[in-house]
């Protein structure tokens, strides 16, 4: 099984992950994360076994998980308790030790976010094979006068570690358990900022697998975690308006109209701000 960052050999027991990209250091995030969880939130991720190299390709072998991937009738407030309970035990793990084996930030995170999406905005972009470019060029405009607002701008935390990608298919569900798999990006952040990530993913908000209000009271997130989360919600909405947009490669692999629904859900976020 191949994807964009990797290639899974599945055995009965083990699973061995090539890397096809390792830029940013992927396979090193990966096997820090892993070894931390192992170590203090046993059982919820892959137990990382070795490390190896393919030619130039770092690989990790992991220990296979048991579950499936979560699929679209996997909405239940259950799952939803469960991944919830999961997340709390990752959000748990002692950022004392994560110092200690120097975890990095995660990718595009709280501390880089503004910057990235400031950077992406300023791009010059050929908006005419969307369905509706006035729509598309409209939310652009509203998100470059938003990240220049003072209220945009968040005092970022690093207070957890985090998987960073949770789309639907890195959630292995049991029918007891949510364990967790794809850590290549994960690193130090903040629950907030990651519960926001999670429900803003494209995967997880098109198709409905969970609504902010389930998942950050499942994931124990406070009101002033709730509250930075709603903000951090606009900044992923932008986040995925930039990467809707012709000439990237999720423009292609989506349906016809879906950046200009990504438009209307920023500008929603943004006015209900």
């Amino acid at each position: 099984m191949q994807t964009a960052t990797h290639e899974l050999t599945i055995g009965e027991t083990t699973v061995r992950k090539r890397f096809v990209t390792w830029n940013d250091g992927e396979d090193s995030r990966e096997w820090a994360t892993l070894s931390l969880l192992a170590e203090h939130a046993p059982g919820i991720a892959p137990t990382p076994l070795r490390r190896e190299r393919d030619g130039d390709a770092p690989v990790i072998i992991m220990s296979r998980l048991a579950g499936d991937p979560l699929t679209l009738q996997d909405t239940s407030v259950s799952i939803v308790a469960a991944l919830g309970r999961t997340l709390q035990r990752v959000y748990r793990v002692p950022l004392t030790a994560a110092h200690s084996i120097d975890l990095r930030e995660r990718r595009c995170g709280p501390t880089e976010i503004i910057d990235i999406l400031r950077h992406g905005l300023s791009q010059v972009h050929s908006l005419d094979v969307c369905e509706n470019p006035a729509l598309v060029t409209e939310a652009l405009e509203s998100a470059c006068a938003y990240i220049e607002r003072d209220d945009a701008r968040i005092k970022p935390r690093l207070t957890s570690i985090g998987i960073a990608d949770l789309n639907p298919a890195n959630v292995l569900w049991d029918g007891r358990v949510c364990r967790l798999v794809d850590f290549e990006d994960g690193g130090l952040t903040e629950p907030a900022f990651e519960i926001a990530d999670h429900v803003e993913h494209l995967a997880n908000r098109r198709d409905g697998n969970w609504s902010a209000e389930l998942l950050s009271s499942a994931a124990g997130l406070s009101r002033d975690d709730v509250a930075r989360m709603n903000k951090y919600r606009v900044h992923w909405a932008i986040f995925w308006l930039l990467m809707l947009l012709p000439g990237n490669g999720a423009f292609s692999r989506n349906p016809r109209g879906t950046t200009e629904g990504q438009a209307r859900h920023f500008l929603r976020l943004l006015h209900a701000d």
